[in-house]
């Protein structure tokens, strides 16, 4: 494309959307994503997908560009909330380079060898592309792990100064086998870095909508390395919880923790911890980690789709933005339905041209977090 030819959204960031069971998804997707050399392609898998076949697929129509992805907890696709899709983004080499770090075994704590790994990745980025300024990385992790935490963690030791966003593969509402797509392969228990330079602007950004309130309870007991909590306010967890909540314990519900999720604040932020389920035996599983000693706050939500609204339309303050890759908790979504605002939340995304999945939980920076929506806005170049 010459200089001077204006740029369309579609020439910044290609994106295709796909039935999961139809039988040509991938030659589908082949053709909208177009001929024009691609220097990466990230698969959003609905958890439906037939994945041996997919794999058979990416041989057949994806041979000359390297594909990344995860299976989902629903998609954001291109009518919003979806399910049972493949979603497909194409960053063109003419405006992204990308390096990807397959994380094989998360129990591997060998944390320096990654972060040696990452930082001749970008060296060798700002070598190759020197007069593209703009960076970010993207992860897409196992969900199922319980690993993204101490991951996060190590992985931001590697950054510098580069953004980092992301999301946990997810399995629907099953929470069975959640995975991340390398080198032609599903992979459990393991991670996909995905590094970014890029000739467009870019913002990394994170958002929920929840306030906390004046009401809060002290961890008192805790496994960590499962993410269990057992005594609230040295009582059994559950019961508490429901206490504090003015609910019967036998009650508690999917619906009742993305409702009434509780956060923890760290340094002048609040970050929400979310609630899993109820153990059998009364204990509370969280989706992230959790301690002996934390001070938690119950939190009420905004409006979801005003807040939503609002925050995505803050992104376009001085230049719309060609796509919003996002990564939106599955309690979101969960909440979402709970009060019949799915389509209304599905007209927010289209409108500011949001794509991307419905996670088991989100990456920013050094941080694993819930409920909470991370992505990145990609802006056309400012030529001249």
């Amino acid at each position: 494309m010459d200089a001077s030819t204006p740029f369309t959204t579609t020439d910044i960031v290609r994106r295709g959307f796909a039935a999961a069971d139809h039988a040509d998804a991938l030659a589908q997707l082949a053709a909208t994503l177009g001929p024009d050399p691609l220097a990466l392609i990230i698969l959003f898998v609905s958890p439906q997908t037939d994945l041996p076949a997919l794999i058979t697929g990416l041989k057949r129509h994806f041979t000359a560009t390297e594909v990344v992805g995860c299976t989902t907890a629903g998609e954001l696709g291109e009518t919003g909330y979806t399910e049972g899709e493949i979603v497909a983004i194409g960053l063109p080499s003419s405006h992204f380079a990308t390096k990807t770090l397959l994380i094989e075994d998360l129990n591997d704590i060998r944390a320096q060898d990654r972060i040696t790994t990452m930082i001749h990745n970008r060296t060798a980025l700002a070598e190759s592309h020197p007069r593209w300024t703009s960076e970010f990385a993207f992860l897409m992790v196992d969900g199922l792990s319980m690993r993204e935490d101490a991951l996060a963690a190590d992985l931001a030791m590697g950054l510098g100064p580069v953004p980092l966003f992301g999301g946990s593969a997810g399995d629907g509402d099953a929470f069975g086998q959640t995975y991340v797509l390398h080198s032609g392969r599903f992979h459990e228990n393991a991670a996909v870095l995905v590094q970014i330079r890029s000739r467009c602007p870019v913002h990394v950004f994170k958002t929920d909508h929840l306030q906390p309130t004046e009401t809060r309870m002290v961890v008192t007991a805790a496994d960590p390395a499962k993410r269990l909590v057992q005594e609230i306010n040295a009582e059994p967890a559950a019961r508490e919880y429901a206490r504090l909540l003015g609910k019967d314990p036998e009650q508690l519900s999917t619906f009742t923790f993305a409702a009434h999720p509780v956060v923890v604040r760290i340094g002048d932020q609040t970050h929400v911890r979310a609630i899993q389920k109820v153990a059998d035996n009364g204990d509370l599983v969280f989706f992230s980690a959790i301690d002996e000693g934390v001070v938690l706050s119950l939190a009420e939500p905004d409006d979801m789709v005003a807040h939503l609204d609002r925050e995505l339309a803050s992104l376009s303050s001085k230049h719309a933005p060609a796509l919003i890759l996002g990564c939106d908790c599955l309690l979101r979504r969960v909440e979402a339905t709970q009060k019949q605002l799915t389509n209304d939340i599905s007209r927010v995304l289209v409108k500011h041209r949001v794509v991307g999945f419905s996670t088991y939980g989100e990456q920013v920076n050094s941080m694993h977090v819930n409920h909470t929506f991370t992505g990145v806005a990609i802006y056309p170049p400012q030529e001249g």
